[in-house]
């Protein structure tokens, strides 16, 4: 089956976008036009004064990403070169790091290698309880590209990473939530009801503070923890110099109205 001409579908829920890689007959592979289409995609929305948080899945049941086309890759000595490439334009990972907006991931099933090193680009994971992962880079003689080496060990710690990465074995959802890889995994039909419950709590937030927060996250993590700490009492410093006590008192009187709203029934 040849490629949809809709290889990424946006759907826009006020100031969520649902991105959907659709390739479901191959898994979702990210061959090089898809792999394009959804860095096009991603910068888009990056720059979209309407939108203030993405949802990056797959299309159908099986796969979020089979990870890079083999076909394609085995077909053309030239589209293995153009992976390595950090074009933003180009280059899916690359757009994802480099969004303002969180991404939040929502792994429908499987993700793996290229697919798997996509998911971790984003900035929260959420599992279907069908997920699985796997790194088979060693399997197919591909050096990873796109962070997962260094990533993987820093999220789970060097030993799960390695007997992932040596072995090129698959670990399902629950064992990836246990070892810290993804924030919590639901029931296939709740996935991205949850997902989008989750966005709607984070675009609610003043979009301004929360994309300077992202970046301080990233910024810090990139960095020793004595590194980080200093970035954040200096980007501290020159946010909070630049708030008014109105200001203050008004959002911290949204805080407390949402508490309220929120309170189990009887509270006070």
């Amino acid at each position: 089956m040849p490629d949809s001409e809709d290889l990424v579908i946006v759907d826009r829920n006020g100031p969520l976008a649902i991105v959907t890689m659709n390739r479901p007959h191959a898994l979702n592979a990210l061959s090089r036009k898809l792999r394009a289409a959804l860095a096009k995609t991603i910068n888009l929305l990056d720059h979209d004064p309407d939108i203030r948080v993405l949802i990056l899945t797959g299309a159908g049941n099986r796969a979020f990403s089979a990870g890079l086309d083999l076909k394609e890759l085995g077909a053309d000595k030239k589209a293995l070169g153009s992976v390595g490439e950090r074009n933003i334009n180009e280059d899916p990972l690359k757009a994802i790091e480099a969004c303002r907006h969180p991404v939040i991931a929502a792994i429908n099933g499987v993700a793996v290698t290229g697919g798997f090193e996509l998911a971790l680009g984003c900035d929260i994971l959420l599992a279907s309880a069908a997920a699985r992962f796997a790194d088979t880079h060693i399997r197919v003689g591909v050096m990873p590209g796109w962070g997962l080496s260094q990533k993987l060990a820093r999220i789970i710690g060097p030993s799960r990473a390695k007997e992932l990465s040596f072995s090129g074995r698959f670990i399902d959802a629950e064992t990836a939530a246990a070892w810290g890889l993804v924030s919590r995994v639901v029931a296939p039909e709740q996935l991205l009801d949850d997902a989008t419950a989750l966005a709607t709590d984070i675009a609610a937030a003043d979009p301004v503070f929360l994309q300077n927060l992202k970046c301080l996250i990233d910024d810090g993590l990139d960095g020793t923890m004595a590194e980080g700490r200093a970035l954040e009492r200096a980007r501290s410093a020159d946010w909070n110099r630049a708030q008014t006590p109105q200001a203050l008192e008004a959002r911290l009187g949204q805080v407390f109205a949402r508490g309220r709203a929120n309170a189990p029934k009887g509270a006070v």
